[in-house]
Protein backbone atom coordinates (compact mmCIF):
# COMPACT_ATOMS: atom_id res chain seq x y z
CA UNK A 1 0.00 0.00 0.00
CA UNK A 2 0.61 3.79 -0.75
CA UNK A 3 -0.32 6.20 1.27
CA UNK A 4 -1.21 9.62 0.18
CA UNK A 5 -1.76 12.84 2.54
CA UNK A 6 -2.54 16.15 1.64
CA UNK A 7 -2.14 18.45 4.59
CA UNK A 8 0.12 16.71 7.10
CA UNK A 9 -0.68 18.24 10.31
CA UNK A 10 -1.68 17.16 13.13
CA UNK A 11 -4.47 14.56 12.62
CA UNK A 12 -2.59 13.05 9.33
CA UNK A 13 0.28 12.77 11.23
CA UNK A 14 -0.88 11.07 14.53
CA UNK A 15 -2.57 8.73 11.74
CA UNK A 16 0.91 8.26 9.91
CA UNK A 17 2.17 6.90 13.49
CA UNK A 18 -0.55 4.69 14.08
CA UNK A 19 0.29 2.85 11.22
CA UNK A 20 3.81 2.89 12.49
CA UNK A 21 5.27 2.61 9.19
CA UNK A 22 3.69 -0.63 7.62
CA UNK A 23 3.16 1.34 4.55
CA UNK A 24 5.16 3.44 2.28
CA UNK A 25 3.91 7.18 2.78
CA UNK A 26 3.94 10.70 1.24
CA UNK A 27 2.56 13.65 2.89
CA UNK A 28 2.05 17.23 1.86
CA UNK A 29 3.12 20.96 3.36
CA UNK A 30 3.03 24.36 2.58
CA UNK A 31 5.62 25.05 4.56
CA UNK A 32 9.42 23.58 3.73
CA UNK A 33 10.71 24.01 7.44
CA UNK A 34 8.12 21.54 7.93
CA UNK A 35 9.69 19.01 6.50
CA UNK A 36 11.56 17.23 9.31
CA UNK A 37 8.77 16.82 11.62
CA UNK A 38 7.33 14.88 8.61
CA UNK A 39 10.47 12.87 7.06
CA UNK A 40 10.08 10.06 10.01
CA UNK A 41 6.63 9.58 9.25
CA UNK A 42 6.51 10.36 5.19
CA UNK A 43 8.26 11.55 2.35
CA UNK A 44 7.71 15.17 2.96
CA UNK A 45 6.23 17.32 -0.41
CA UNK A 46 6.11 20.49 -1.08
CA UNK A 47 2.04 21.58 -2.04
CA UNK A 48 0.72 25.18 -1.81
CA UNK A 49 -2.86 24.30 -4.05
CA UNK A 50 -0.76 26.21 -7.19
CA UNK A 51 1.94 24.39 -8.36
CA UNK A 52 2.77 20.16 -8.40
CA UNK A 53 6.24 19.02 -8.81
CA UNK A 54 7.12 16.61 -10.66
CA UNK A 55 7.66 14.26 -7.82
CA UNK A 56 4.30 15.03 -6.45
CA UNK A 57 2.84 13.33 -9.42
CA UNK A 58 4.97 10.65 -9.45
CA UNK A 59 3.68 9.64 -6.24
CA UNK A 60 0.24 10.19 -6.58
CA UNK A 61 0.66 7.63 -9.61
CA UNK A 62 1.75 4.56 -7.20
CA UNK A 63 -0.99 5.94 -4.22
CA UNK A 64 -3.43 3.65 -2.98
CA UNK A 65 -4.98 5.31 -0.03
CA UNK A 66 -5.55 9.01 -0.40
CA UNK A 67 -6.05 10.58 2.54
CA UNK A 68 -7.49 14.43 2.76
CA UNK A 69 -6.88 16.42 5.59
CA UNK A 70 -6.10 19.80 3.63
CA UNK A 71 -9.34 22.12 4.13
CA UNK A 72 -11.49 23.77 1.76
CA UNK A 73 -11.12 27.89 0.85
CA UNK A 74 -13.86 29.89 2.76
CA UNK A 75 -16.07 31.16 0.51
CA UNK A 76 -18.16 30.21 -2.60
CA UNK A 77 -15.29 31.58 -4.89
CA UNK A 78 -12.56 29.40 -2.94
CA UNK A 79 -13.41 25.56 -3.19
CA UNK A 80 -11.13 22.70 -2.39
CA UNK A 81 -7.65 23.26 -2.91
CA UNK A 82 -6.59 19.77 -3.90
CA UNK A 83 -9.39 19.60 -6.29
CA UNK A 84 -9.05 22.77 -7.90
CA UNK A 85 -5.54 21.86 -9.32
CA UNK A 86 -5.39 18.13 -9.07
CA UNK A 87 -9.09 16.96 -9.07
CA UNK A 88 -8.78 15.75 -12.88
CA UNK A 89 -5.53 13.85 -12.21
CA UNK A 90 -6.86 12.59 -9.02
CA UNK A 91 -10.08 10.80 -10.87
CA UNK A 92 -7.92 9.10 -13.01
CA UNK A 93 -5.36 7.54 -10.59
CA UNK A 94 -4.39 3.78 -11.81
CA UNK A 95 -3.88 2.40 -8.17
CA UNK A 96 -6.44 4.20 -5.88
CA UNK A 97 -8.50 1.87 -3.85
CA UNK A 98 -9.83 4.21 -1.22
CA UNK A 99 -10.13 7.83 0.09
CA UNK A 100 -10.90 9.26 3.58
CA UNK A 101 -11.67 13.09 3.68
CA UNK A 102 -11.63 14.83 7.34
CA UNK A 103 -14.35 16.44 7.90
CA UNK A 104 -16.05 18.61 11.01
CA UNK A 105 -18.99 18.29 12.79
CA UNK A 106 -19.71 22.00 12.61
CA UNK A 107 -21.40 21.15 8.98
CA UNK A 108 -24.53 20.11 10.90
CA UNK A 109 -24.94 23.47 11.93
CA UNK A 110 -27.09 24.52 15.31
CA UNK A 111 -29.46 21.51 16.48
CA UNK A 112 -30.36 23.34 20.01
CA UNK A 113 -28.79 20.98 21.32
CA UNK A 114 -30.61 17.70 20.07
CA UNK A 115 -28.53 14.36 18.73
CA UNK A 116 -27.62 14.24 15.55
CA UNK A 117 -26.19 11.36 13.29
CA UNK A 118 -25.18 10.95 9.89
CA UNK A 119 -28.22 10.98 8.66
CA UNK A 120 -29.46 14.22 10.52
CA UNK A 121 -29.82 17.30 8.10
CA UNK A 122 -26.66 20.00 7.42
CA UNK A 123 -27.56 23.29 8.17
CA UNK A 124 -23.64 25.19 8.45
CA UNK A 125 -23.84 28.21 10.04
CA UNK A 126 -20.28 29.54 10.25
CA UNK A 127 -18.43 29.88 6.29
CA UNK A 128 -15.86 27.59 7.57
CA UNK A 129 -18.29 24.78 8.07
CA UNK A 130 -20.50 25.96 4.26
CA UNK A 131 -17.34 25.54 2.57
CA UNK A 132 -16.25 21.89 4.07
CA UNK A 133 -20.02 20.84 3.02
CA UNK A 134 -19.38 21.77 -0.34
CA UNK A 135 -15.83 20.33 -0.10
CA UNK A 136 -17.51 17.09 1.16
CA UNK A 137 -19.96 16.70 -1.50
CA UNK A 138 -17.16 17.96 -4.18
CA UNK A 139 -15.11 14.47 -3.16
CA UNK A 140 -18.10 12.60 -3.46
CA UNK A 141 -18.35 13.12 -7.26
CA UNK A 142 -15.00 12.53 -7.60
CA UNK A 143 -14.78 9.36 -5.59
CA UNK A 144 -18.09 8.15 -7.85
CA UNK A 145 -16.52 9.24 -10.82
CA UNK A 146 -13.33 7.47 -10.14
CA UNK A 147 -14.85 4.45 -8.82
CA UNK A 148 -13.65 4.17 -5.54
CA UNK A 149 -15.48 4.29 -1.56
CA UNK A 150 -14.78 7.92 -0.18
CA UNK A 151 -15.38 7.72 3.92
CA UNK A 152 -15.94 11.13 4.95
CA UNK A 153 -14.85 11.40 8.63
CA UNK A 154 -16.20 13.99 10.60
CA UNK A 155 -14.73 15.21 13.73
CA UNK A 156 -15.55 16.83 16.65
CA UNK A 157 -13.16 19.36 18.63
CA UNK A 158 -9.98 17.87 18.79
CA UNK A 159 -7.50 18.07 21.44
CA UNK A 160 -4.75 16.12 22.77
CA UNK A 161 -0.74 16.08 23.13
CA UNK A 162 -0.02 20.09 23.42
CA UNK A 163 -3.16 21.05 22.56
CA UNK A 164 -5.79 20.50 25.57
CA UNK A 165 -7.14 22.19 28.88
CA UNK A 166 -4.16 21.31 30.80
CA UNK A 167 -2.21 23.54 28.20
CA UNK A 168 -4.87 26.66 28.33
CA UNK A 169 -4.10 26.51 31.85
CA UNK A 170 -1.06 26.56 31.98
CA UNK A 171 0.33 29.06 29.89
CA UNK A 172 -3.08 31.62 31.43
CA UNK A 173 -5.59 31.39 28.72
CA UNK A 174 -7.66 28.76 30.07
CA UNK A 175 -11.53 30.21 30.78
CA UNK A 176 -14.91 29.20 31.98
CA UNK A 177 -17.51 30.74 29.41
CA UNK A 178 -20.91 29.72 30.33
CA UNK A 179 -23.76 29.49 28.45
CA UNK A 180 -26.96 27.67 29.44
CA UNK A 181 -27.25 24.28 27.98
CA UNK A 182 -24.48 24.70 25.32
CA UNK A 183 -22.05 21.41 24.96
CA UNK A 184 -19.61 20.51 22.78
CA UNK A 185 -18.63 16.96 22.15
CA UNK A 186 -14.66 16.06 21.22
CA UNK A 187 -12.61 13.82 19.98
CA UNK A 188 -8.69 12.48 21.43
CA UNK A 189 -6.48 12.58 18.12
CA UNK A 190 -5.55 8.99 19.37
CA UNK A 191 -9.07 8.09 18.33
CA UNK A 192 -8.60 9.64 15.02
CA UNK A 193 -5.56 8.04 14.62
CA UNK A 194 -7.34 4.69 14.88
CA UNK A 195 -10.36 6.28 12.64
CA UNK A 196 -8.07 6.83 9.27
CA UNK A 197 -6.59 3.56 9.08
CA UNK A 198 -9.84 1.77 10.24
CA UNK A 199 -11.87 3.07 6.97
CA UNK A 200 -8.92 2.32 4.88
CA UNK A 201 -8.38 -1.47 5.64
CA UNK A 202 -12.30 -1.77 5.36
CA UNK A 203 -12.49 0.27 2.30
CA UNK A 204 -15.54 2.21 4.03
CA UNK A 205 -18.00 4.17 2.61
CA UNK A 206 -20.11 7.14 3.89
CA UNK A 207 -20.58 9.11 6.40
CA UNK A 208 -18.68 8.40 10.15
CA UNK A 209 -19.24 10.79 13.06
CA UNK A 210 -15.68 10.26 14.85
CA UNK A 211 -16.58 11.82 18.33
CA UNK A 212 -16.28 10.88 22.15
CA UNK A 213 -19.61 9.24 23.91
CA UNK A 214 -19.98 12.78 26.51
CA UNK A 215 -21.01 16.03 24.89
CA UNK A 216 -20.30 18.43 27.95
CA UNK A 217 -20.39 22.00 28.73
CA UNK A 218 -16.80 23.72 27.92
CA UNK A 219 -16.35 24.64 31.43
CA UNK A 220 -16.95 21.36 32.85
CA UNK A 221 -13.59 20.18 30.84
CA UNK A 222 -11.60 23.30 32.10
CA UNK A 223 -12.40 22.75 35.67
CA UNK A 224 -11.83 18.69 35.57
CA UNK A 225 -8.25 19.75 34.28
CA UNK A 226 -7.60 22.48 37.39
CA UNK A 227 -8.64 19.78 39.70
CA UNK A 228 -6.22 16.64 37.94
CA UNK A 229 -3.36 19.75 37.91
CA UNK A 230 -4.33 20.70 41.57
CA UNK A 231 -5.43 24.73 40.35
CA UNK A 232 -7.67 26.90 41.10
CA UNK A 233 -9.87 26.91 37.84
CA UNK A 234 -10.29 30.28 36.03
CA UNK A 235 -13.82 32.16 37.15
CA UNK A 236 -16.62 31.14 35.08
CA UNK A 237 -17.72 33.96 32.85
CA UNK A 238 -21.18 35.11 31.15
CA UNK A 239 -21.07 34.12 27.61
CA UNK A 240 -23.32 36.93 26.72
CA UNK A 241 -21.34 39.31 27.97
CA UNK A 242 -17.61 37.91 27.54
CA UNK A 243 -15.15 39.73 25.39
CA UNK A 244 -14.74 36.90 22.48
CA UNK A 245 -13.18 37.36 18.55
CA UNK A 246 -16.19 37.04 16.26
CA UNK A 247 -15.00 33.40 15.27
CA UNK A 248 -14.78 31.72 19.37
CA UNK A 249 -18.47 33.26 19.45
CA UNK A 250 -19.61 31.75 16.45
CA UNK A 251 -18.26 28.36 17.52
CA UNK A 252 -21.49 28.87 20.68
CA UNK A 253 -23.57 29.32 17.91
CA UNK A 254 -24.11 25.09 17.01
CA UNK A 255 -25.30 23.28 19.69
CA UNK A 256 -25.59 19.63 19.27
CA UNK A 257 -25.13 15.70 20.60
CA UNK A 258 -23.36 13.90 18.12
CA UNK A 259 -23.98 10.56 18.01
CA UNK A 260 -21.07 8.22 17.18
CA UNK A 261 -22.78 4.42 17.03
CA UNK A 262 -22.01 3.97 13.74
CA UNK A 263 -18.28 4.51 13.38
CA UNK A 264 -18.54 2.20 16.32
CA UNK A 265 -20.65 -0.54 13.96
CA UNK A 266 -19.16 0.01 10.53
CA UNK A 267 -15.84 0.81 11.12
CA UNK A 268 -14.95 -1.40 14.65
CA UNK A 269 -13.60 1.32 16.55
CA UNK A 270 -13.41 1.24 20.40
CA UNK A 271 -12.62 4.43 21.50
CA UNK A 272 -9.11 4.88 23.42
CA UNK A 273 -10.50 7.97 25.03
CA UNK A 274 -14.76 7.50 25.02
CA UNK A 275 -15.21 10.52 27.56
CA UNK A 276 -13.12 13.94 28.57
CA UNK A 277 -12.85 12.75 32.21
CA UNK A 278 -11.16 9.49 30.86
CA UNK A 279 -8.86 11.51 28.46
CA UNK A 280 -7.46 13.75 30.88
CA UNK A 281 -7.16 12.06 33.38
CA UNK A 282 -4.78 9.25 31.67
CA UNK A 283 -3.12 12.33 29.83
CA UNK A 284 -2.76 14.07 33.25
CA UNK A 285 -1.42 10.59 34.57
CA UNK A 286 1.64 9.58 31.72
CA UNK A 287 2.48 13.26 30.89
CA UNK A 288 1.33 13.39 27.39
CA UNK A 289 -0.84 16.55 27.20
CA UNK A 290 2.43 18.28 27.04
Amino acid sequence: MTVFVFGCGYSASAALRHRNGRDRAYGTTRKPERFAAIAPLAEPLLFDGLTASPQLLDALETTTELLISAGPTEGTDGGDVVLNRLGDRLARLPQLKSIVYLSTVGVYGDHGGALVDETSPCRPVSRRSVARLAAEEAWRRLADAAGVPLAVLRLSGIYGPGRNAFINLAEGTARRLVKPGQVFNRIHVDDIAAAIPAAFDRRADGVFNISDDEPAPPQDVVAYAAALMGVAPPPEQDFATAELSPMARSFYGENKRVANGRSKADLGLVYRHPTYRAALSAMWADGSWK
